[in-house]
């Protein structure tokens, strides 16, 4: 299978630059692995939506994937309480 590029949407950057440095390392490496498996085991796709999501720890990482285009785009990265507002 080929790698798929990962973009972060700019609201992304942001988010990630709130979350605690040993679980941004985790979140980095979870985000690192979708690269070469968009959909791994324990990813769940979202009612109604073209989203899946991935847990890492406390926090969840919400994603498009663009299958035609091998790309993937990353919506949200939040705390388990704020990731779906």
């Amino acid at each position: 299978m080929a790698g798929y590029e990962i973009f972060f949407r700019e609201s992304v950057w942001k988010e990630l630059k709130k979350v605690p440095r040993a679980d941004l390392k985790k979140i980095l490496s979870r985000i690192e692995q979708l690269g070469n498996d968009p959909r791994p085991v324990g990813c769940e796709k979202l009612t109604d939506q073209e989203l899946y999501r991935i847990r890492q720890g406390n926090y969840r990482i919400v994603y498009s994937i663009q299958d035609n285009m091998l790309t993937i785009w990353l919506v949200k990265v939040g705390h388990r309480k704020d990731a779906y507002r």
